[in-house]
């Protein structure tokens, strides 16, 4: 019987790929790891930066469309925003329907604080290159990330 995952030579991933799959893998781990340790991930710490780069509280529809996500998501992540007390719903005066996301001075901080990680766990893990292949890397991967659109 023929197998779609049949490995042949011919269809496996290029090296480079793999390589830049495990790149991308071992850095996401560093930074989440480093995170982790004032209680935040990815996920809180880029919902927490779009909310304080609006500078107002932001309609939870809003929210998941600059962070790329469904709804359902966003919700779920505030939800865990609020219970750790970085984030306020609030209700939007203008729409009655509407829930609005607001940092809390707490999750100002802890943005603060989340940024400052992420900086030093990135420094880290380019601090391995030169500017100049710092530099090619940034570019290579971006037109890479270009390819699919």
């Amino acid at each position: 019987m023929y197998s779609s995952c049949v490995n042949r030579s011919t269809e496996r991933a290029p090296l480079e790929l793999l390589a830049l799959l495990h790149a991308a893998h071992a850095a996401e781990a560093e930074i989440e790891a480093r995170l982790d340790g004032i209680g935040l991930s990815m996920a809180k710490l880029m919902a927490l930066q779009a909310l304080a780069d609006a500078g107002d509280p932001m309609p939870l529809g809003q929210l998941a469309q600059r962070l790329s996500c469904v709804k359902s998501n966003i919700t779920q992540l505030v939800d865990r925003l609020e219970t750790d007390g970085l984030v306020a719903r609030r209700p939007d005066a203008r729409d009655r329907r509407t829930k609005l996301a607001a940092l809390t001075p707490a999750g100002r901080k802890a943005c603060e604080q989340g940024a400052k990680v992420r900086r030093e766990a990135e420094r880290g893990l380019l601090g391995r290159l030169s500017a100049d292949e710092a530099k090619q890397l940034g570019a290579l991967v971006a037109k890479v990330g270009r390819a699919r659109k």
